[in-house]
């Protein structure tokens, strides 16, 4: 019998929901439990051939036990190995390259130094900053908020110079990035589940946090639903994140993409609504269960290039077959 176990925290719907879901498909080998977990011994088997992950975020030792259970034949949902290593700002470099929509950005180094530091540890960073041709760049109004952050923790709206600079002396030893506001019309968040469905929602960052799923808004354009999807997956992919969310903010019909780090999206009843809730308990519970079908081994390497380089499968297959043509030519070249 394989067991795909979940992992989860304060939340209270959706883990509930999945199990549910999971055992009510009456599959002969496959059994969904919630995941319990003690003191950890090195190399030993998790149990579980999936964990869906719902709180490794906010605890180290649910993320050292996850990528423990990589090594020992457990897929997670999503990735604990590419999910520790990245940033927004990384990610906002990277849609870039794809030709994907993103406000104009900067990091911007520690307004504190990290604890065990002094000014002779950061003799590389220039002082003072171009503040003059920073704010030129990214333009007012600015949103200000940590590179690898989430929640809107520590999230400052500012329009001026002395407004960002109040909101800049208050971020302590976060490293933060300064992003220009999209003035929108629209904003969307799309549920991207398995890097092949995607639920787009209409939502409202202004609204309480309970409120901003939009239940009644109008109906999106079928120009810019189609653009929506293409964005979306284009970046989970990429990422490799089978479960993500990814923020849209659309202005005069061009969507920018906002925050697309979000592997632990919101999936509460309350929040998204019934029908959301539905799509996502069921397209979630059929990831599960066909990573538990697939019986994937274990990748044999963790090096960080190894995940950057492919992201799906398929990608990682043809980078392959791309590699041992070249080599050919160049043995055949050589004779």
């Amino acid at each position: 019998m394989k067991k795909i176990g979940v992992l989860f925290g304060m939340e209270n719907t959706f883990p509930g929901a999945l199990v549910e879901r999971i055992n009510s498909m009456e599959l002969d080998d496959v059994r969904a439990e919630f995941v319990q977990v003690g003191d950890v011994r090195i190399a030993e088997p998790s149990g579980y051939a999936v964990i869906v992950d719902r709180i490794s975020h906010d605890m180290p030792f649910y993320r050292a036990y996850l990528k423990s259970a990589v090594l020992t034949g457990t897929q997670v949902i999503n990735n604990p190995f590419w999910w520790s290593a990245d940033d927004k700002f990384f990610n906002y470099s990277l849609a870039t390259k794809l030709g994907v929509a993103v406000p104009r950005t900067v990091l911007l180094p520690h307004k504190l130094l990290p604890a065990e530091m002094n000014q002779q540890s950061v003799r590389n960073l220039e002082f003072p900053l171009d503040w003059e041709a920073i704010f030129g760049y990214v333009k007012f109004p600015a949103f200000l908020k940590p590179h690898d952050g989430g929640g809107w923790r520590d999230v400052h709206h500012v329009h001026n110079a002395d407004e960002f600079f109040r909101a800049y002396d208050s971020t302590r030893d976060l490293c933060m990035v300064l992003q220009a506001a999209v003035n929108y019309t629209e904003y969307y968040r799309c549920f991207v589940v398995g890097c092949e469905d995607v639920l787009v929602m209409p939502y409202d960052p202004r609204r309480p946090h309970t409120e901003r799923y939009v239940l009644d808004a109008p109906e999106c354009s079928k120009e810019l639903l189609e653009r929506l999807g293409k964005d979306a997956l284009t970046l989970c992919r990429t990422l490799g994140y089978d479960l993500n969310t990814v923020e849209f903010a659309v202005e005069e019909g061009v969507p920018y993409a906002i925050d697309f780090m979000n592997p632990v999206p919101d999936a509460d009843l309350h929040s998204v609504g019934k029908d959301s809730f539905e799509w996502i308990v069921d397209r979630v519970a059929r990831l599960a269960v066909k990573k538990a079908g697939a019986g994937e081994a274990p990748s044999e390497q963790f090096h960080w290039s190894r995940f950057l380089a492919g992201g799906t499968a398929e990608s990682r297959k043809s980078a392959a077959k791309k590699a041992v043509k070249k080599r050919a030519v160049r043995a055949s070249a050589k004779k």
